[in-house]
Order: C-alpha cells, then structure tokens, then sequence
C-alpha cells in the first residue's frame, strides 16, 4: 500500500512539471524567428559597424527579448579592425544595447587570431562597444596564457583591464 501511495504521488508530480512545461511554452511563444541569419548593422555614415550571423534567432514580444543560437559577432572598427566574438547562446532585450553571451564564448580578431579570450558568460554593450565578465577567462597567446577572474575590453581602444586573481605565464620571443 505504501508503494502504491508513493507511486501515485510521483506520477502526480510529473503531471504537474509537464503542466509548467507546456505553461511556460504558451507564454514563451515567438512572434518571429529566423534560421541561419546575417543581419548588418549600419553606422551613421550608413557602412557596417556589426555584423550578426547565428544558427537560430526568436524574438518574444512578452518581455521584448531575443535569443540567439550559436551567434558569432562581428565588430567592426577604424581601417577594417574586426574582433570576433562568439557563443553558443546570446540573450538581449529591447534594442541590444546589452547582449548577454553564454557558453564557450570566445574573443578573438579577424586578421590576427593568435590572441584569444575565452569565458563561458560575456556582457557585449553594444553602445560603448565593450565587454565584461565577472567569470573566469582565459588569455592566450603564442608566448603564453593568462588566467583571471573577471575582464573589461575596451574594443574600440583595444584594451583589457584583469579584474582579479590574475595568474599567467609570459614565454618572451627569442631575441636574434
């Protein structure tokens, strides 16, 4: 009897998580959605300061937000200087003023790709081109990696401020 009991209760149970599931599907539904997308994004001067490409994108009216399949971020500043930034999840609202990137997120630049930053969750403003973590990220580069907690990138100036327990090894070139 006990047995039956608790097998009826685990039963009922799951009714209600499959309830939530299909609750939370109606109140999540897209009002639109692409596959395998490229969307450029123009600067004042009407040339490409952004170029967006991703697997998937749904937009959900209820709360204005967007998510981004596999986006890989394409910022492109002065004299064609283009940094990469990738994910295997991104996250806005509104305008995507902020995106939110999470999952194997990797920084890069397009015509120099020996330098490369990696977390797993990065904040991209996309007013102030620049980009912020609190997590772990990792630098690496031909003389060496760097380890640290946190990061601030300056795209436009190209630089990068460690927050903490910033631990690396630096192997310099040989000298001729």
């Amino acid at each position: 009897m006990p047995l039956l009991a608790i097998a009826t209760l685990w039963l009922l149970s799951g009714d209600d998580e499959n309830d939530k599931k299909e609750h939370l599907k109606i109140n999540r539904a897209n009002d639109y959605a692409m596959t395998d997308f490229t969307l450029t994004i123009m600067n004042e001067l009407g040339q490409p300061a952004r170029v967006i490409i991703g697997d998937e994108m749904a937009h959900y009216p209820k709360d204005d937000s967007t998510e981004v399949i596999n986006p890989v971020a394409y910022f492109i500043g002065q004299e064609n200087d283009t940094w990469v930034i990738s994910s295997n999840k991104g996250q806005t609202t509104g305008k995507g003023g902020d995106i939110f990137l999470t999952g194997n997120v990797i920084i890069s630049r397009e015509n120099n790709n020996e330098i490369e930053l990696r977390s797993e969750e990065l904040h991209l403003d996309t007013v102030h081109n620049t980009a912020y973590t609190d997590v772990a990220v990792t630098i690496s580069s031909p003389y060496g990696q760097t380890n640290s907690v946190g990061l601030h990138a300056t795209l436009d100036d190209k630089t990068i401020n460690l927050h903490s327990k910033v631990k690396g090894q630096y192997d310099a070139p040989a000298t001729q």
